[in-house]
């Protein structure tokens, strides 16, 4: 079924909308939350969760591509939950490797002042992203936005763990290089 055709669903308040995006996106919000959350019990609660929190928000919202926005309501929840965890039990084993990969290639906002600042950053990030070669952009978004672990982005594209690491290397290099070029302050 299409995304339109789901979308409608909700607006008829159909509960075959939520088993319809199930069916499309389930898989990759399970994935992506597992990856985040190490836990199977924790990642379907958060799934559920996203199903709520869409039921909740379709209508009035009308999406443009439900699938973003189904993944993005999944990940905001994940963080949310991995948040709330590591406040219960400080360290709770939980890596933060890849936002400290990351960290050192994009501004920190500190104030309302960078607001503006950080939405040039995120159309400039946004603009990197896509001048890269797929390869580079897909194992790029599988590390830092799908929180995939590098033997897992090797596995799947069936490349060596040390491509990966490299390229993700040479991309945060080029992303701070870019940055650096547009004005962006890292």
């Amino acid at each position: 079924m299409n995304d339109e055709k789901i979308i409608e669903l909700y607006f008829a308040r159909s509960e075959a909308a939520i088993t319809e995006t199930d069916r499309k996106y389930g898989a990759c919000c399970r994935s992506m939350t597992m990856n985040i959350l190490g836990s199977r019990e924790d990642s379907e609660e958060c799934v559920n969760d996203t199903y709520l929190k869409v039921w909740d928000t379709i209508p009035p919202e009308r999406p443009a591509r439900l699938g973003a926005f189904v993944i993005r309501i999944a990940r905001n929840l994940a963080f949310d939950l991995r948040k709330a965890k590591n406040r219960l039990i400080r360290g709770g084993g939980f890596e933060s490797v890849s936002f400290d990969e990351i960290a050192e290639c994009l501004p920190a906002a500190s104030d309302t002042e960078s607001t503006a600042d950080s939405r040039a950053a995120l159309a400039a990030v946004e603009k990197f992203i896509l001048s890269l070669s797929r390869e580079k952009q897909t194992i790029f978004m599988r590390r830092y936005f799908y929180m995939q672990s590098c033997a897992d982005i090797a596995a799947g594209l069936g490349i060596s763990e040390g491509k990966v690491k490299m390229i993700l290397k040479r991309t945060r290099d080029g992303l701070r290089e870019y940055l650096g070029k547009e004005g962006i302050e890292v």
